[in-house]
């Protein structure tokens, strides 16, 4: 009786603690994930609190808030729409998975970690934060701009190749043989390449089958298939989050879209439980060490992403400024880097990622909505004034006066605000 009221008073203490972090990060009109982060390291190991009788019951929810966060992501896209993408988009995709990728694996072996963990690195660097990316988008009032399409490509494809990532990176991790992880692969790109057949023929049936006008039952019906399916595919070591990303990608129309309605609460919920719980497994002394690696990795990542962006962006016929916005845009990191970090922290790869990966993370949740707003302007000036200079140099004349209209007439935001 006694162990259930202190489970009772610390779980409550948590969730309370969120919700008023969550109202904090609102009225200051920024990600609440940092916050999260921080909440966790305070009440974890070497913290100023630890928790002990609700951390095992916080485990389970950071695992169901994974594969809500998964399941949501996958209810955002169609197959078709996937499909499309990769057709289209798929040399943006290429340059971004290159681009930030590989610093995080070269930091890794810089640091002695190993093959394996240079793996993982590569992907907490590479991979965008789409839920701080879609905030971000929409309180700037960008989501009608002729750029948000090149963004959302580029997310989309991240989102995808995470089902080949994560089979892989579980396989590493488990410590499987070649044969075994070329086995655990070839199973995942089955399974994806199935479910997205699937999907796009026969996605109403599916649709049709779970569907119902009882919010409740279809509450239940959702919620318990993609655990059921998780399960089965962690099971099958192809990775819980993948699987709940292949069922919401196999539902569509009003089942998706009343699914995501019914589930947005909860994905909250135990999203936040998830970042609170990667923080208590974060000794707060372990972060100062690894510090400096952190921030040269988010120097270096910020530039890489906000030359992805250009690049795709111009590739589509953007005009300068909306190049530059599509590349601030794409640099916040979050949910899926404390994913793929939670995977090695989990498997004991080496005791200094899960700091370096919180550190990098909380650095650029928090430079990634400056970024968003920044970019455009500070680059158009910069360039601008280069390009002054430049005339003024050729021609052997004094500097003219600045006419600004030229550079405020923006042909992808006629029209909006």
């Amino acid at each position: 009786m006694h162990s259930s009221a202190v489970f009772l008073i610390e779980f409550g203490a948590i969730i309370l603690g969120l919700g008023l972090l969550g109202r904090l990060a609102a009225r200051l009109r920024f990600s609440p994930i940092p916050l999260y982060l921080l909440a966790g390291l305070a009440f974890g190991e070497g913290g100023l609190l630890p928790l002990g009788a609700s951390e095992e019951f916080v485990a389970i929810g950071a695992e169901i808030g994974v594969v809500l966060l998964l399941l949501m992501l996958g209810l955002e896209y169609t197959a078709g729409d996937l499909v499309s993408n990769l057709k289209t988009q798929y040399p943006a995709g290429i340059l971004d998975a290159a681009l930030n990728a590989l610093p995080g694996a070269a930091m890794a072996l810089l640091l002695g970690w190993g093959p394996i963990a240079a793996v993982v690195l590569a992907g907490i660097t590479w991979i965008s934060s789409s839920g701080v990316i879609a905030k971000v988008l929409g309180d700037l009032g960008r989501l009608g701009n002729r750029e948000t399409p090149v963004i959302l490509s580029i997310l989309v494809l991240e989102d995808l190749s995470m089902a080949v990532y994560l089979p892989v990176v579980t396989a590493l991790l488990a410590g499987t043989g070649f044969a075994a992880g070329s086995v655990t692969l070839a199973v995942a790109l089955g399974v994806a390449g199935l479910v997205l057949l699937l999907a796009v023929r026969y996605g109403r049936h599916i649709s049709r089958f779970v569907s119902t006008d009882d919010p409740e039952k279809l509450l239940l019906v959702v919620l318990g298939l993609t655990l059921l399916v998780a399960g089965v595919a962690q099971q099958l070591q192809v990775s819980a989050a993948v699987g709940a990303f292949l069922v919401g990608i196999a539902l569509s129309g009003e089942v998706a879209e009343g699914a995501h309605h019914l589930l947005a609460p909860l994905r909250d919920l135990f999203a936040a439980v998830f970042f609170v719980f990667f923080g208590l497994h974060t000794d707060p002394a372990s972060i100062p060490p690894v510090l400096l690696p952190a921030l040269a990795l988010a120097v270096v990542t910020t530039l890489t992403k906000i030359a992805t962006g250009y690049w795709a962006a111009r590739r589509a016929g953007i005009s300068a400024r909306g190049r530059w916005r599509a590349g601030g845009t794409l640099v916040a990191r979050g949910e899926f880097s404390i994913v793929i970090a939670g995977l090695a922290v989990t498997a004991g790869i080496d005791s200094d990622l899960g700091p370096l990966a919180t550190a990098y993370v909380l650095i650029l949740v928090v430079l990634g909505p400056l970024t968003a707003r920044c970019t455009e302007p500070l680059a158009l000036r910069l360039t601008g004034r280069t390009a002054r200079r430049t005339a003024v140099e050729a021609a052997g004349e004094a500097p003219a006066a600045e006419d600004s209209g030229a550079v405020l007439r923006d042909p992808d935001t006629v029209g909006r605000p």
